[in-house]
């Protein structure tokens, strides 16, 4: 152990009496002697006098020594026990004992103190001088003792309390005094806060609209905190001069420990006072600041009196806290001075800001003070609640005023706007200029941030540097020379030290390393919070303007295909969030550049040249990694087709799947979506690839640079390597890579957000409609009404929406009648010339009216410009002449309610193409009008819509639209008519609302609709019609050809002035009355439409509408609803579906990743263990040749195992991906296979959409997301753990501190893991309506536009954003919460690893070791916070493989059967002979039979007809000759063999089934009549001849090898069916069964049909069930069913005789 031994003497006597005391050595200098000797008495009985030269302070002096002496070097002198004395002249006396420090071996075992040997030497003055040197002192040094008594002043000087020369020239007494202003705060505040908190129970939560912040808020906290930062250096100041005294000088430390108590107190002080809004109390800190600020001036005055000066670093600390006390000062007054609580009459009342007065903001982070800002503490309540229950859109609330989509709007706007010059007005402005002006103040703060946390990162090398120096040079041989200066450092009896001496000290530079990283950490999470804050704003705004650009676009642009819908939606959702996301990153741009010239020249600092060799390695690297990452980007987006592509497959497969089963395809469509996915796994092969290049670049660049480096330094430096700059560089490297890293990420983005500006700015110069003010008086109020002004936001009543104060539109009240309208038109139209953009025009010469209150129809052929008409009236079309007038209405009707005239001219318009809105039919009726029941009722009793409504699950309360249910053009055109119906509005557009319905309803509509709804209702009515049988309700026609007006007037008015006409539509009226015949004996389309409706939700019934299996499980788990039960399902990790994923990935593959992770990572170790062990070897300076040697022997090895590294960094990411990669193959074939093979049931009860998302979005987390995501897991956490077990190896001690920091980061990472879920699912399901938002109106324009409901629209968009952005903030800020809490963690661990490594240092440790250990710490810090937000995102990433999983416990259809293949005759079935024997079938074990003991049997080659009521069990008996229903009791034999032995493949393969819906396959003609490839050509023209389509198909191009689109949908219906009756006969089997197959064909297909079947299948026995009875009229055989039984079974001829007879009833009624 080494010691040192303070001698000292006090001036009392001639002699004084000597005591020794030995106690560890701090620190040593750079000088080497060996063997110094130390003068002291030869025993502590001896006595000597000191010399002291004239006018020098004496100031006890600490002498240092190294215990590493060659003993041989003393010249070992024994003579008699000297008690000479040293005398107070220039001499010194000849006898002076010397003696070695060197402990005695014998002590050491015995356990005793240590002995001194002791030699003695009577020498003389000269050799006293000779010995001088070497012991650090000569004549007139003191020789210092430490004295153990403690004392406020300390007790080594006998002046310490006296006061002669008056009371402040005693530091001791001014440094009482700088405790006064301390204790007075603690003594006066400790009772208010304990009376406040008291009164105020703990209970009461003081709701956050009382938060006021006082003036001068933000600078307060600043100012306390740098305070409290002063505080601790004077802390350690106090404490390492302390050090240097000869007794404890409290003195020196206790003020400064007071001074933080009391700045901490201050702030808990004014925080509370600030919360209850309480000024008055501020008096007492006023009062604190000016106390101690004048102590600590008197301080200062009097160091600056004694020539204390800037090289004193305690003169510098008492500067700085004079500073920072007046500052703090004038924030006091100024509070005073606003806020007038105290000395002035009027104090100021304040409210709190107005955001935080409407108790919907939740979001708090700009109110919080700034310590609850940097650690996010107001996230607390809710990261913790999340953890009771889910974490719900209203628990996030609204967004502050400052942060929504409109402020940001209308700042980006003006903007943009103020760039429009007078003198050059079409200049387009620039987006860049506009977003840098919007949003540039805080992005340069986050700049700044960012700036200041990446050179503090720089301090955690430096010190690490520090320390492992300090620590080196204890370990050599080493020994102190008294500084000259320090004699000059000693003033009011105290030791002052320079800034040098305190970083000298390690345990000064482990806090120093532990602040910087706690500051650098919180800078940094700052940088990253107000990126992304802007990033919001920034799309909000940007969203708002191309919101507000699409209610403006020209309707030509949108029709002309200028504009696409997809254009528009990628603007929304892709170039929005390109630019979001270059916000976030561009801080790097500037920041990183700064970061790498600073690294690169503190390693040449350190290293030499030989850190350019190391820098150059990763600066050359850079340009690879970014040609990797555009290759990723690439590599993506082939992926991306051939999903799509497999997708568009499987969607087919899944909508046909009972085709594909009744035809036994399964395996064939199977094997073509394996083929697609085969190419998608070939570039997904392509992308793991470059994923794994990817991260092993930036894991094995680091090592190359650091092998590069010191290789180089091993052969060029003439210095050897010392541990302190080995660690400290290795320190650097890693810093150095995560900025090249980045930098091809970032670069990436810029090029990217280059696009994209360019882009919107296209999209915003596009054409605008044309001002159409003439129709809406003075409309154009827009978001801009909200305009903000200057002194902040703007109050807005919340009590009202938005919408209605921008544009105050209320719906006018229901006028009875509207006798009043002074003229008799309503619109009029003079000499106008039309257009769609193109100068020729569409519309030319119109001059028409439409008269007030009357029903204009609208007539001409298709494509003659009806519907341009319409629009034309809208302002929709551009005017190249002539105008459009709207009547105006008589003053006495404006002021009538007030805001009529707002409204005054919207228009109810229905448009030809019927357009909804995502939401629930009565909101698609109401379109934002009261809701009025009565009203609501007769309209869509006009509408016939009733029954339709009555088959949605929930009423008209059901979606509809994209996340709903789908509807048939018929139903949806209604919804529309109704929705104009319904709106109160003096005009009513309708174009052609009959097109997509039947007869029967177009009479309805029609009669009770326009006639009786609208007319009663004297409103203004344009109808545009095919429908020529309705002119004679018109009060006015206008007859249109080729875009411009034939004729105009009444019908009597045509009848007599164009004869020719009139008899035109005579003949064309008779026409369309025998096709009303024709429509008639069918049935009913909209019967049909509502079967469909029907089927879709028979499914749905059986499901009780549960939308996801997710759902399902947790309403099961609710069951047991126990709190504690819910929490801890939310909380946990899902192993078992991790280990699922890992074992489909295929045991072999997971050994691999397991064993290469941990070799690569011990590899890791071993490199800087083999590092430290060669740099601890090394001494410092030059060398001998010899030990050169012996320094380079080191070489070889480190090159081995740095190779090593690198090949098992590739060796690890490619092992991950690949192991990925084969989860992803394996687990998409187990679940294609298993959901093809399920029986029909599962696709019956489980909607498709589910099925769907299964093969979409979880399949595409599994392919892509999931091994990333593990892989980075696995890196973070095994680092993790490998950084501790360095520090563990380095310092056991530092375990006992881990288990404290292990329960802490437990907690963290449960509570984070479950919001950070909720806030995550919040995010994705508020951005779905974002995007439909955007759809549906660029769809609907017209509409929107015509009803004048932008406004309302606008407004929903505005809200929309603003909650999807709510949620990303709210999960922005949850992360950051965990960052910094993470990031604190890691720092308490690097002090703990410091500490623990200084404490225990010894002369056997390393200091090599040290580094590191500390080096291991720093990297803890980075990759803490990976691990939890890894696991956040693998748990959310693993559900999808919870999902997948649970589809593929689905039980099969058992498809062996108990027969062999072998056994069944080649050509069976070859008679088709059918015995039904005793059948009971049902859909499943769980359900009623549907059919009962049903007997029935049928004559090979017979036609036979079913028929029954819905519901009877007809299509269940089609279905039981396919086996596809549980056939529980009895049995079907055909020819001889009972159908459920036989393998199903082979059953189903020999019969023949023509369904109802004609489903056809994208692909070929060929490939949709024979997908097995069995038929040759000529069979396929006979049966496509047979079935009529042969000429048709002839004329396509191509023939056979024609293309069918997606569904068939390039045929019509009937055409279909044709082609599933050729399919039929292409198989050529002796049993056809027909399921309803006419139902959805016309009458001329239908007997097209009948005529093939009775030809064509002559010889076969045809099943058919019917939808109309008169279809089987001619069978042999009719079975009448009714609820699963046979209740008639006969020729027809003998069922017809039977009076009271269901068939005779059937027959009658279809007649």
């Amino acid at each position: 152990m080494l010691e040192m031994i303070h001698i000292n003497f006090r001036k009392k006597s001639p002699t004084v009496p000597l005591q020794i005391s030995t106690f560890p050595l701090e620190c040593c200098d750079d000088s080497t002697y060996r063997g110094c000797f130390l003068c002291r008495g030869s025993a502590p009985g001896s006595t000597f006098s000191r010399w002291e030269p004239a006018n020098s302070r004496t100031s006890p002096k600490t002498l240092r020594a190294s215990g590493k002496g060659h003993r041989g070097n003393q010249q070992q002198l024994l003579a008699p026990e000297c008690t000479q004395e040293w005398t107070t002249k220039d001499t010194v006396s000849e006898h002076v004992h010397i003696a070695d420090l060197w402990p005695d071996e014998t002590a050491h075992a015995t356990g005793s103190k240590p002995a001194l040997k002791t030699w003695t030497s009577c020498v003389h003055n000269h050799t006293f001088q000779r010995f001088g040197p070497y012991c650090g002192f000569g004549p007139g040094s003191s020789v210092p003792r430490f004295l153990g008594t403690m004392a406020f002043c300390g007790s080594d000087r006998n002046n310490s309390y006296s006061v002669e020369d008056g009371v402040l020239t005693n530091g001791c007494f001014v440094d009482a005094l700088n405790l006064v202003p301390h204790v007075f705060l603690l003594f006066i505040t400790f009772p208010i806060l304990f009376i406040g908190w008291g009164s105020q129970s703990s209970k009461v939560q003081i709701h956050h609209n009382t938060w006021l912040h006082f003036p001068g808020h933000n600078l307060r906290w600043m100012l306390t905190f740098a305070l409290l930062f002063v505080h601790v250096c004077e802390i350690a100041e106090g404490s390492v001069s302390n050090g240097h005294m000869g007794s404890l000088h409290l003195h020196l430390f206790l003020p400064a420990v007071m001074g933080f108590i009391a700045a901490t107190t201050s702030l808990v002080y004014y925080h509370n006072i600030e919360t209850s809004n309480f000024p008055k109390l501020l008096l007492a800190l006023f009062i604190y600041w000016v106390l101690a600020f004048i102590t600590k001036s008197i301080k200062l005055v009097k160091y600056a009196e004694n020539g204390v000066g800037v090289q004193h670093l305690r003169f510098c600390i008492t500067a700085l806290l004079v500073l920072l006390y007046g500052l703090l000062m004038a924030v006091e007054i100024n509070v005073i001075r606003v806020r007038k609580y105290v000395f002035f009459a009027n104090p100021q009342k304040v409210k709190p800001p107005e955001d935080l007065q409407d108790l919907g903001v939740r979001f708090l982070q700009p109110f919080v003070n700034l310590l609850s800002k940097a650690t996010y503490w107001w996230m607390n309540p809710m990261i913790i609640s999340a953890h009771k229950r889910p974490i719900e859109l209203k628990k996030i609330g609204k967004l502050p005023i400052a942060m929504r989509a409109l402020t940001n709007y209308l700042r980006l706007k003006d903007a943009y706007e103020e760039q429009r010059t007078a003198d050059n007005p079409e200049k387009p402005p620039s987006i860049w200029k506009s977003m840098y002006r919007a949003f540039g103040r805080p992005i340069l703060l986050s700049s700044t941030f960012r700036y200041l946390a990446d050179l503090l990162g720089f301090a955690g090398p430096l010190c690490i540097s520090g320390i492992v120096k300090q620590l080196e040079c204890l370990n050599q041989t080493t020994t102190v020379s008294v500084n000259q200066t320090e004699t000059e450092s000693v003033h009011f009896g105290v030791y002052f030290l320079s800034s040098n001496e305190l970083l000298q000290n390690t345990y000064v530079l482990a806090v120093l390393l532990f602040l910087a990283l706690i500051l650098q950490r919180t800078f940094l999470q700052a940088s990253y919070y107000v990126t992304i804050e802007t990033g919001i704003n920034l799309r909000g705004a940007l969203l708002a303007m191309i919101y507000n650009k699409i209610l403006r676009l020209s309707t030509s642009n949108m029709s002309m295909g200028e504009m696409t819908l997809g254009q528009i939606n990628n603007l929304v959702a892709i170039e929005t969030n390109q630019l979001m996301w270059f916000l976030f990153l561009c801080p790097n741009l500037w920041a990183m550049p700064v970061q790498i010239i600073m690294g690169v020249i503190l390693l040449y600092y350190l290293l030499d040249v030989s850190a350019l060799i190391g820098a150059s390695v990763i600066v050359l690297l850079a340009p690879v990694q970014y040609f990797i990452a555009t290759k990723l980007a690439n590599a993506q987006k082939s992926t991306l087709d051939h999903s799509t592509d497999r997708l568009k497959q499987t969607t087919e497969i899944l909508r046909g799947i009972k085709l594909l089963k009744l035809y036994a395809w399964e395996n064939i469509f199977c094997n073509s979506v394996e083929e697609t996915r085969s190419k998608e796994l070939t570039s997904l092969k392509t992308f793991a690839l470059y994923t794994s290049m990817s991260i092993f670049m930036n894991a094995a660049i680091p090592i190359a640079a650091v092998l590069a480096t010191f290789v180089t330094h091993a052969y060029i430096s003439k210095l050897k390597l010392t541990p302190s700059e080995a660690f400290a560089s290795l320190a650097l490297f890693h810093i150095l890579v995560t900025p090249l890293f980045l930098l091809s990420t970032v670069v990436r983005f810029a090029v990217k957000a280059l696009v994209s500006v360019q882009k919107l700015g296209e999209f915003f110069q596009s054409d605008e409609i044309g001002d159409d003010s003439w129709r809406n008086g003075d409309m154009p109020v827009s978001l801009e009404s909200c305009r903000k002004h200057s002194g902040g936001t703007k109050a807005i009543n919340r009590k009202q929406p938005l919408c209605y104060q921008l544009d105050g539109y209320e719906q006018p009240a229901r006028r009875p009648l509207r006798p009043t309208e002074t003229e008799d038109v309503a619109v009029k139209v003079n000499n106008g010339f039309f257009t769609w953009g193109s100068n020729l025009s569409t519309l030319s010469d119109i001059s028409i009216q439409i008269p007030t209150g009357q029903l204009t129809m609208i007539v001409g052929q298709v494509g003659c410009g009806k519907s341009s008409l319409l629009l034309a009236m809208l302002g929709e079309m551009q005017n190249i002449s002539g105008k459009v007038d709207w009547s105006k209405l008589p003053e006495c009707e404006v002021t009538h309610e007030g805001n009529i005239s707002k409204n005054r001219y919207s228009v109810a318009y229905a448009t030809q193409k019927s357009w909804l809105l995502n939401a629930t039919v009565e909101d698609n009726i109401t379109f934002g009008s009261p809701f009025n029941k009565q009203r609501y009722k007769a309209v869509i009793d006009a509408c016939s819509l009733q029954p339709d409504i009555d088959l949605l699950p929930f009423g008209d309360q059901t979606e509809i639209g994209e996340r709903g249910i789908n509807l048939s053009g018929g139903q949806r055109q209604r919804i529309c008519v109704a929705r104009a119906l319904y709106q109160n509005t003096n005009i009513v557009f309708l174009d052609d609302p009959f097109s997509a319905l039947d007869i029967h309803l177009s009479d309805h509509l029609m009669q009770e609709g326009i006639l009786k709804f609208l007319q009663d209702d004297k409103r203004t009515v344009v109808l545009v019609t095919h429908k020529l049988q309705y002119l004679i309700h018109a009060d006015w026609i206008i007859a249109m050809k080729e875009g411009s007006v034939l004729r105009d007037g009444t019908l009597k008015d045509i009848q007599n002035n164009d004869v020719e006409l009139y008899e035109h539509w005579k003949t064309l009226m008779n026409r369309q009355d025998q096709e009303l015949e024709k429509d008639t004996e069918k049935d009913s389309q909209t019967a049909l439409e509502r079967k469909t409706l029907r089927r879709a939700f028979y499914s749905r019934d059986t499901k009780n509408q549960i939308d996801d299996e997710d759902e399902e499980e947790e309403e099961e788990d609710d069951e047991d609803d126990s709190l504690s039960t819910t929490t801890s399902r939310r909380s946990k990790i899902p192993w078992k579906v991790c280990w699922c994923y890992l074992s489909s990935g295929g045991f072999l593959m997971v050994v691999m990743v397991i064993s290469s992770k941990l070799l690569k990572h011990s590899v890791m170790v071993a490199i800087d263990y083999w590092l430290a062990d060669w740099t601890s070897k090394s001494t410092n300076g030059t060398v001998s040749s010899a030990q050169d040697e012996e320094h380079r022997s080191y070489v070889p090895v480190f090159s081995i195992l740095c190779g090593a590294g690198i090949a098992l960094c590739l060796i690890t990411s490619l092992t991950v991906e690949l192991m990925g990669l084969s989860a992803a193959t394996s687990l998409h074939h187990n679940l294609l296979n298993k959901i093809i093979h399920a029986p029909l049931r599962f696709f019956d009860v489980t909607p498709l959409g589910q099925i769907l998302n299964r093969f979409s979005a979880d399949t595409n987390i599994i392919d892509q997301h999931i091994p990333p995501t593990l892989e980075s897991l696995t890196r973070s956490t095994l680092l993790c753990l490998s950084a501790i077990g360095v520090i563990a190896f380095v310092t056991p001690t530092f375990l006992i501190a881990l288990v404290p920091l292990i329960v802490a980061f437990y907690f963290i990472q449960k509570y984070f893991r479950v919001a950070s879920k909720d806030l995550q699912d919040l995010d994705d399901s508020t951005q779905l309506p974002l995007l439909c938002h955007f759809s549906e109106t660029a769809e609907g324009l017209t509409t929107i536009r015509a009803f004048r409901h932008e406004a309302r629209f606008k407004q929903r968009m505005l809200e929309l954003t603003d909650t999807n952005n709510t949620a990303y903030l709210f999960l922005s800020a949850a992360n950051r919460w965990l960052e910094v809490r993470t990031d604190y963690l890691g720092a308490v661990i690097v002090l703990t690893a410091a500490i623990a490594c200084i404490a225990g240092f010894n002369e056997n440790s390393s200091s090599a070791l040290v580094g590191l250990g500390l080096t291991y710490a720093l990297t803890v810090t980075n990759y803490l916070n990976w691990v939890v937000r890894n696991l956040a995102d693998l748990e959310v990433q693993m559900a999808a493989v919870k999902k997948v999983n649970s589809f593929l416990s689905t039980e099969s259809e058992n498809y062996e059967g108990s027969m062999d293949t072998s056994q069944v005759p080649e050509d069976w079935p070859q008679h088709g002979e059918i015995k039904i024997q005793d059948l009971s079938v049902r859909y499943d074990p769980t359900l009623k039979p549907v059919l009962k003991h049903v007997n029935a049997y049928i004559n090979p080659g017979q036609k036979v007809g079913i028929c029954g009521r819905t519901g009877s069990g007809k299509s269940s008996l089609s279905l039981a000759f396919f086996n596809m229903v549980d056939m529980f009791e009895g049995k079907i034999v055909i020819d001889d063999i009972d159908i459920c032995k036989l393998p199903l493949q082979t059953l189903r393969s020999r019969l023949s089934i023509i369904l109802q819906d004609p489903i056809l396959f994208s692909g070929s003609i060929r490939f949709n009549l024979d997908p097995e490839c069995k038929c040759t050509d000529e069979g396929l023209w006979e049966a496509l001849e047979i079935a009529q389509l042969k000429n048709m198909v002839k004329a396509l191009p191509g023939g056979l090898d024609a293309v069918v689109t997606e569904g068939g949908e390039n045929f019509s219906v009937g055409q279909r069916q044709l082609f599933c009756l050729a399919r039929a006969f292409v198989r050529k089997s002796s049993i056809l069964i027909m399921d309803e197959a006419t139902a959805s064909i016309d009458m001329a297909t239908e007997n097209i049909l009948q005529k093939v079947v009775m030809t064509a299948f002559t010889d076969r026995t045809v099943v058919t069930i019917a939808h109309r009875v008169h279809t089987i009229l001619t069978a042999d055989l009719v079975i009448v069913m009714k609820r699963g039984n046979i209740l008639e079974y006969d020729k027809p001829e003998t069922l017809l005789e039977q009076e009271g007879g269901m068939f005779a009833s059937f027959v009658r009624a279809d007649m």
